[in-house]
């Protein structure tokens, strides 16, 4: 019985030494460790928002950049080719890992696609994708059946 679990124990132990599983995805690791960039972030009762666009919605460009205790530095800044940016703060936010954020708009006429999102941490830029979605449909097509109007009563 000893041996058995001495094997055992032996197993997992090469198990961890040799490293992770296969089919787990590595994630690339920043030049500056603690830099992350996105846009938007998740809620407690709103998942999918990380890197997604959400329109008639505010977004926000979040970034966690090293500088003088909790605040980033004023030189931090965004850049993304279909957003334009705004008001920024430089300091920690309650439950986000972020230490800078920017309130940012979709400029007009972009196409739905996969779009960069720069920030500029004490001199080296970090880059995160994410992308804008369709435009959902905010007309009623004329002549459409409309739920609960009665049109489709005979």
């Amino acid at each position: 019985m000893v041996r058995r679990v001495l094997v055992g124990v032996v197993a997992i132990g090469a198990a961890v030494l040799a490293g992770p599983a296969t089919g787990f995805a590595q994630q690339p690791q920043p030049d500056t460790p603690g830099v992350t960039v996105q846009l938007n972030d998740d809620t407690a009762y709103d998942l999918g928002l990380v890197n997604k666009y959400v329109y008639g919605e505010s977004n926000v460009a979040l970034a966690q950049c090293p500088g003088d205790g909790l605040k980033a530095p004023t030189s931090t800044t965004f850049a993304s080719p279909v957003l334009s940016v705004g008001k920024y703060d430089y300091g920690p936010l309650v439950g986000v890992p972020a230490n800078v954020s920017a309130e940012v708009d979709l400029k007009e006429g972009t196409a739905p696609g996969h779009y960069p999102l720069t920030v500029n941490c004490n001199g080296k830029t970090y880059t995160a994708t994410f992308s804008v979605p369709p435009r959902q449909v905010s007309a009623i097509p004329s002549g459409a059946a409309r739920a609960g109007d009665g049109s489709m009563a005979s």
